[in-house]
């Protein structure tokens, strides 16, 4: 079953009232940030694509590497399987990117079929290309597919977001952080846009990509 999608900004708005009558620091949230974005867009190759070449790195890097591999012509998979490594490095990308892009590029992943397949059942398509782990599904579930219900503990800006607005003395680890968050099931991923703009106002930096 694959369970409510995320489509509009509406959706953010009906979850984030059921978040904020079941946990009221929710509400505090809101009224810091005002209304949680939408985040959404295409699924398919170029949000993995995407997804990879943000891991490890700040947002600003992220989008300046992005930009560097859109300009070279390597967006597209058959131009990322087609390129040296030389040419992908040029654009900033490390040794273990370039491997992770093409066999990303090479993988043969029928995105339009994911769309209809349960969290889990997506995990498992795509766990086992190279680079692709179980955060970077996670994201993708989030904002390319648009899933209700899903929730990245492992996370780091996430961990900081909860730690800040429910005084915890450390960052959640991942059994105390799934226990926290299963309480705001069916609305986890709306419950992450708050924990990412929180963080963002707090931190005065981008916990994700927008």
């Amino acid at each position: 079953m694959v369970g409510r999608i995320i489509t509009c900004e509406a959706d953010i708005e009906e979850g984030t009232a059921w978040l904020c009558r079941a946990e009221p620091r929710f509400a505090e949230v809101c009224e810091m940030t005002g209304p949680w974005p939408l985040r959404r867009r295409e699924d398919g190759f170029a949000a993995l694509r995407d997804a990879i070449i943000g891991q490890q790195v700040s947002v600003a890097a992220a989008n300046s590497i992005r930009a560097k591999v859109l300009d070279a012509g390597f967006a597209e998979p058959v131009a990322i399987a087609g390129a040296s490594e030389d040419d992908l490095r040029a654009c900033g990308l490390s040794r273990q990117k370039v491997r992770y892009l093409q066999a990303l590029a090479g993988s043969g992943v029928d995105f339009e079929g994911l769309r209809v397949l349960p969290d889990e059942e997506v995990i498992a398509q795509l766990l086992p290309i190279p680079g692709i782990g179980r955060w970077t599904v996670e994201m993708y579930l989030i904002f390319a597919l648009g899933r209700a219900d899903v929730f990245a503990v492992d996370d780091l800006a996430l961990a900081e977001g909860a730690r800040l607005l429910f005084d915890l003395p450390e960052r959640p680890k991942r059994k105390q952080f799934n226990e926290l968050s299963a309480v705001w099931s069916p609305w986890r991923a709306v419950a992450a846009r708050g924990l990412w703009a929180y963080y963002a106002a707090c931190k005065r930096r981008e916990g994700v990509a927008p």
